[in-house]
């Protein structure tokens, strides 16, 4: 079977711009692709967040009680149902002192997936392996 990997490379942060809410429904866009691929194709979408990026991964968002909107929050945990691989820079949660049980989970939800906390040369790794790049 032929692979496709994509990479959605999340930086901006959940506030000011709807860029990272679009970045996590292109790649949980995915499931329906394949019925535009050839036979025996497939695709392997990869989101990792990066910079400022990383806030938008923050559990106990308030958005929906102070905007009205659904939050980044409710949208990762679902992306983590549909069984997405979702990284998150290392580096970049120690520069703005963010522990890793601050970070959203969806096991309440009964996803088996988690958010992947690797160091930034891994996501380098996952960019320069990737045959398509999205950045948001």
């Amino acid at each position: 079977m032929s692979m496709i990997d994509l990479a959605f490379i999340i930086q901006r942060p959940p506030y000011k711009s709807e860029s990272s809410t679009l970045g996590l429904t292109h790649a949980i866009s995915y499931q329906v692709v394949d019925m535009f691929l050839d036979e025996g194709q497939g695709v392997v979408p990869k989101v990792c967040f990066i910079g400022e990026g990383v806030l938008n991964c923050l559990s106990g968002q308030k958005a929906m009680e102070h905007y009205g909107v659904t939050s980044i929050e409710a949208h990762i945990k679902n992306a983590l149902l549909v069984d997405l691989d979702i990284f998150v820079c290392k580096e970049d949660l120690e520069r703005f002192s963010i522990g890793e049980d601050r970070l959203v989970d969806a096991e309440d939800m009964g996803a088996d997936k988690k958010l992947q906390v690797v160091p930034l040369s891994q996501i380098q790794s996952i960019i320069n392996n990737c045959k398509h790049l999205f950045v948001f």
